[in-house]
């Protein structure tokens, strides 16, 4: 399955940022808008600038960076913060670093979102819910595969390491989560509630219908980059059938 990209100015000028302390060791970039498939592309753009220039060393004491649905967080060590006795406190120090890259974000060249095709074998097995969530959604099971194949973004990784948030897919597929979750969802299986989906990375609880399954490792932690997704990938979900999901199966820990 294909992986694209292309490179893009990368801009911000069209949102209002602001900048809130969170505990001790954390604090949040907030846009002021709405949730939306546009503003993860941005928030997941904005934290890759910010990774790299870490990397150069302009942001001092950063741990982590943590893109979500309408925020960036920003993990740091308050007594790695450079120059911080100029300030009030770490988090003032931080704070005017992260005011400086935002107020300069619109000469960076930055790639725009990838286009990823996730294979996905539907129904049976591997989505005992699609049958089920097809008829709650009045909708023939070939009828909603074809629309869970549409473009979508991917708002954020949460709740475990490499799981997506989906969204969001046409108003026909807003159905609630299951009124009893499952203590163990096998690995690479997709869920679908309320015009979203996610993929469960590992064996976990959950409460989405499963409608499928990918074969595809969405995590690797001794891989260079251990979630195979980012935040504002463009998502498009391909059907394959049972003997393809068997080709392509990676392994597993």
């Amino acid at each position: 399955m294909k992986t694209a990209s292309t490179t893009a100015p990368l801009s911000f000028a069209t949102f209002e940022w602001h900048i809130r302390p969170v505990g001790e060791r954390l604090l949040v970039i907030e846009a002021s808008a709405a949730p939306s498939a546009a503003l993860s592309r941005r928030l997941g753009a904005l934290a890759a600038y910010l990774g790299e220039r870490q990397a150069q060393g302009a942001l001092s004491g950063v741990s982590d960076i943590v893109p979500a649905l309408a925020s960036v967080g920003v993990h740091y060590r308050p007594w790695q913060v450079v120059e911080h006795l100029r300030y009030p406190t770490p988090f003032a120090a931080l704070a005017a670093q992260l005011q400086l890259l935002l107020d300069d974000s619109d000469k960076v060249e930055s790639a725009s979102p990838r286009l990823i095709e996730i294979p996905v074998c539907y129904g049976g097995e591997f989505g005992p819910d699609l049958a089920g969530a097809a008829a709650d959604c009045g909708l023939a099971e070939e009828e909603l595969i074809a629309l869970h194949g549409a473009e979508v973004t991917v708002l954020m990784l949460g709740f475990a390491p490499g799981h997506p948030y989906l969204g969001h897919y046409d108003e026909r597929l807003a159905l609630p989560r299951r009124r009893m979750p499952r203590t163990r969802v096998p690995a690479g299986s997709l869920g679908l509630a309320n015009r979203q989906s996610v993929i469960y990375p590992q064996i976990l609880p959950g409460g989405w219908s499963l409608i499928g399954r990918t074969p595809w490792r969405l995590f690797d932690p001794q891989a260079e980059q251990a979630c195979r997704l980012r935040a504002g990938d463009r998502i498009r979900c391909v059907p394959i059938d049972a003997a393809t999901f068997a080709a392509l199966q990676e392994v597993r820990p």
